[in-house]
């Protein structure tokens, strides 16, 4: 959908494939989209389905557009190493008719989630079909239109930390018609409705409920991922003690372990992420896939040997400790043909090949504990645990030496360098108030540094949208 208007057409085609290979292959045949949300069977599969477009943006611009707007990444001014991509990120440079992408990306995987929810009642009057059955759909789709909410919310919207009345965006609870022309919510409904659905979500789905015949397991909706997802939402509102308490439940459930300094470097390339380990909830990627991007894929963007687009800056190499293996996630390439260039290896791919594609981790337990050592730090209050002890919990499985104290500055020191280049590092800028400050920058000075408060933190709605919807109201000074 590249507006919110558009009804979700591609449920029908979805419904022909069978749930193990909705993100391997496209179907070969469809039907109308009543017949696809008519019966458990389709709405089991258009339930599914609705992630698989989550790939077209976290599979390239979603990562990449954060890291370099925050300073982790880098880019060269001219050269080899750049295509071209990726610039209007580095440099801030958005207009409303050159802005990203993500409004309708997003709105079009919740209508599609909408969609099967608005079509749940009376079809567990199908043989074999449970109420708990349907809740469990209801779920998933309750945690993928958070999640969407979520993502607009930050790319559209000032902070709520900052401005929680402001303009957010608008709340799509119901598939609409043609007619539908929606104003935008308030941030602070935006996330209200946020926490609502996962609440929601949480409470339906059933404690042991896992989506059976597909290829990665990570890459489906869990009450853990609901509980993560919660967390991060929580902490993002400043809601410390619901912030702790939510990841309290992800880190004490035994499904889950830190990586070991020995596993780090190792995990990031599975072509599933297996039982145990960090891995809550991730995109599975596939070359076969009807969303996999090919040559815009994050890990030809971020390949020397490919567009060469997303480097690493030295502000943040820099940072860590020659024997934390973090650091090591940070490299040349294997034949230095970028010359001293630092590249990320969290995007190498699965196989050998050129482009290739990777698994795109959304939550992980090291957020968790680092979710519950800032909450901490704000005054929530764990039993058993301290802010310091859950730092020096991931820092122990990274090579280096515990902390002897933890300030603020310690805790988002730990947060950048433990999440560096999966998406994080911008947005915990904006909440913390925190402008953007950058060293190791190669376009030119009157972009290089971001203030904090600024316009520039909402970006602004294409003006397409704007001419489709006559109750949208721009951000200012766009």
């Amino acid at each position: 959908m590249k507006n919110i208007k558009i009804l979700f057409l591609f449920v029908a085609a979805l419904s022909m494939a069978s749930c193990g290979d909705f993100l391997e292959k496209a179907p070969k045949t469809s039907q109308s989209t009543e017949v696809t949300l008519s019966n458990f069977d389709g709405l089991n599969k258009a339930a599914y389905g609705a992630l698989m477009p989550m790939y077209d943006w976290y599979g390239t611009s979603y990562v990449l557009a954060n890291e370099m707007r925050s300073g982790n990444g880098r880019r060269e001014a001219s050269g080899t190493f750049q295509s071209g991509r990726f610039y209007s990120e580095y440099v801030w440079n958005y207009s409303a008719d050159a802005t990203s992408g993500m409004w309708g990306s997003c709105y079009y995987v919740i209508h599609a989630a909408n969609s099967v929810i608005a079509n749940l009642e009376g079809k567990d009057s199908e043989e074999g079909v449970t109420a708990q059955d349907l809740d469990n759909l209801k779920a998933e789709c309750l945690f993928i239109r958070a999640l969407c909410h979520h993502t607009l919310v930050l790319y559209y919207a000032q902070p709520f930390t900052y401005q929680p009345d402001g303009l957010g965006v608008p709340n799509i609870i119901e598939p609409g018609d043609a007619n539908y022309f929606p104003a935008r919510n308030t941030t602070r409904e935006v996330y209200t409705q946020i926490v609502e659905d996962l609440l929601e979500a949480e409470k339906i789905m059933a404690d042991d409920y896992q989506r059976s015949g597909v290829t990665d397991a990570k890459a489906t909706i869990t009450k853990p991922a609901i509980q993560a997802l919660l967390s991060r939402v929580y902490l993002y509102m400043g809601e410390w003690q619901k912030a702790a308490d939510y990841a309290t439940k992800v880190i004490n459930n035994e499904a889950y372990e830190l990586w070991t300094a020995e596993e780090l470097p190792t995990v990031w390339t599975k072509d599933v992420a297996g039982d145990g380990g960090e891995v809550i909830f991730e995109i599975y990627g596939k070359k076969t896939a009807d969303y996999y991007n090919s040559w815009s894929d994050i890990s030809y963007v971020t390949n020397p040997n490919g567009y060469a687009d997303g480097g690493v800056s030295n502000d943040l190499y820099k940072l860590y400790a020659d024997n934390d293996v973090r650091k090591t996630l940070h490299r040349t390439d294997k034949e230095n043909v970028s010359g001293g260039l630092m590249w990320t290896t969290k995007y190498a791919g699965k196989g050998d090949g050129t482009p290739d594609c990777n698994n795109i981790i959304v939550l992980r337990l090291s957020e968790m504990y680092l979710n519950r050592a800032e909450a901490i730090l704000n005054g929530a209050s764990i039993s058993g645990t301290t802010a310091i002890a859950d730092v020096n919990a991931i820092r122990a499985n990274r090579g280096v030496d515990a902390l002897t104290s933890l300030g603020f500055a310690d805790m988002k020191l730990e947060r950048r360098l433990e999440l560096a280049y999966e998406g994080h590092y911008l947005w915990d800028l904006g909440r913390w108030g925190d402008g953007v400050v950058r060293e190791d920058f190669t376009a030119g000075d009157n972009f290089k540094d971001i203030p904090f408060p600024s316009y520039k933190w909402a970006l602004p709605i294409s003006q397409s949208e704007l001419d489709i919807n006559p109750n949208l109201v721009q951000n200012p000074e766009y």
